[in-house]
């Protein structure tokens, strides 16, 4: 898959990519909404992959533009928003709502950048609205399929009750053997009654090489990034 994105600034990475095989063990199909598409990797990927009707909704002008570049070259059909998510409507249910979200807090290194601030930073889509809003937007007994910092995990898992989600599933990302986690990704599902189950670890390296899995990955989502100018 083609996917074109900006010359510099923000860029998709490797979280989408593990987040993308993460959903895949749960068949999406139906409708599905993508919040936040950024260059819309994450949407198109399921999109080519899995019969599911794709809405996309992207904040950022400059990243609305590429999704819709990246859903025409790729002949992919989705129907995509510029809204930003809290304010978006439609009287649409979804089966299926998947994130990348903005999700580095206050404490990090900020960027002085205003289109990557916007991406990366979660005072753009704070933990709590956010919940209370997929909540109201997914079927009832819809999935919330994303991924987080895991520093900030004690805090999501008290949006996701107070909203009535229960966590079935949930896999940590470690750049390796012997590093703090550097993502954490969560499958979410409304009136659940199923008990969590921990996977595996995820690791992106072993040694200075990519991890065996990191490579199946890699492989399986099959994107060439093409750096180009839309304004």
């Amino acid at each position: 898959m083609q996917i074109y994105q900006p010359l510099t600034g923000y860029c998709f990475n490797s979280d989408t990519l593990f987040l993308f095989d993460f959903i895949g063990q749960f068949s999406p199909k139906n409708a599905l909404l993508e919040v936040g598409s950024g260059s819309g990797v994450l949407g198109l990927l399921l999109a080519r992959d899995f019969k599911i009707d794709l809405t996309q909704v992207e904040k950022q002008e400059l990243f609305f533009k590429y999704t819709q570049k990246n859903a025409e070259v790729n002949s992919i059909e989705h129907e995509l928003f510029h809204s930003d998510f809290l304010a978006f409507k439609t009287e649409k249910k979804f089966d299926f709502i998947v994130s990348n979200p903005p999700f580095y807090h206050g404490g990090v290194c900020r960027s002085d950048d205003v289109v990557r601030h916007t991406a990366r930073y979660n005072e753009h889509l704070p933990i709590e609205p956010f919940v209370e809003k997929v909540s109201k937007m997914l079927t009832p007994r819809g999935r919330f399929i994303f991924c987080y910092d895991p520093v900030v995990l004690p805090q999501l898992m008290v949006a996701l009750q107070t909203n009535k989600f229960k966590i079935e599933d949930i896999r940590f990302v470690y750049p390796k053997e012997g590093k703090m986690a550097s993502l954490v990704m969560i499958h979410a599902r409304k009136g659940s009654k199923s008990m969590m189950k921990t996977h595996p670890p995820l690791y992106s390296f072993v040694g200075d090489a990519f991890s065996q899995e990191a490579k199946k990955i890699y492989a399986k989502t099959s994107t060439h990034s093409i750096k180009c100018d839309m304004d």
